[in-house]
């Protein structure tokens, strides 16, 4: 092997360097654009249950049965106690 191919060896490595830096700061573009994209839809179907639990609770208030719990504070009441069974055994 002489220079020349040492030197070709080189730059053909520092080529490939450079060019899997490259492809792996876009990787991590796309990956970091598909979490934020996430992200924002779970935040925007939390807030739309939200809305619809409050329109469901307006609703329930508009028939006369406000005293009823919400769905969610009735799962929540569930795992409660199921804990506090849990916690006695």
């Amino acid at each position: 092997m002489d220079g020349h191919d040492a030197d070709n060896t080189k730059q053909s490595t520092a080529d490939m360097t450079v060019f899997v830096q490259n492809l792996l700061q876009q990787m991590q573009t796309r990956f970091q654009t598909m979490s934020e994209s996430i992200i924002s839809k779970i935040d925007d179907m939390g807030n739309r249950i939200d809305e619809l639990e409050q329109s469901i609770n307006d609703l329930r208030i508009e028939m006369g049965q406000e005293g009823f719990p919400s769905p969610s504070a009735a799962l929540k009441s569930k795992d409660d106690s199921k804990s506090a069974d849990d916690d006695s055994a």
